[in-house]
């Protein structure tokens, strides 16, 4: 495992806070991978999920209290992003903020370069 920086991806304390107790509540692992994925309404998307362990060629971000593990295929798309959370009941959960992004959709979940 490589160990990265928050010039790769950083957590606002918010988002921190909230994966801290989707963590605790879901019990189902000690890391959150961050990948992105061919699909989505503008051809890449955002997925996340929490696993155990990371792989050999994982790059650990450690942000906000929490532990984030990316591939090297998706840093190359995700260098500079910030990951925030809101609680607002419109417009409100994570929101990807990618300098990288050309264009995203309105609902922030694809984004295309």
């Amino acid at each position: 495992m490589l160990i990265g920086n928050e010039k790769l991806i950083c957590l606002t304390p918010e988002a921190g806070l909230k994966i801290n107790d989707l963590m605790e509540r879901e019990s189902n692992g000690n890391y959150l991978r961050i990948k992105i994925t061919g699909g989505g309404c503008n051809g890449l998307s955002y997925k996340m999920k929490f696993v155990n362990d990371a792989k050999p060629k994982d790059i650990l971000v450690e942000s906000s209290g929490r532990s984030v593990l990316v591939d090297s295929k998706t840093a190359l798309y995700l260098r500079g992003t910030t990951l925030d959370y809101s609680s607002k009941l419109v417009g409100g959960g994570f929101k990807f903020i990618n300098p990288n992004a050309k264009a995203s959709c309105s609902c922030g979940e694809s984004f295309n370069l």
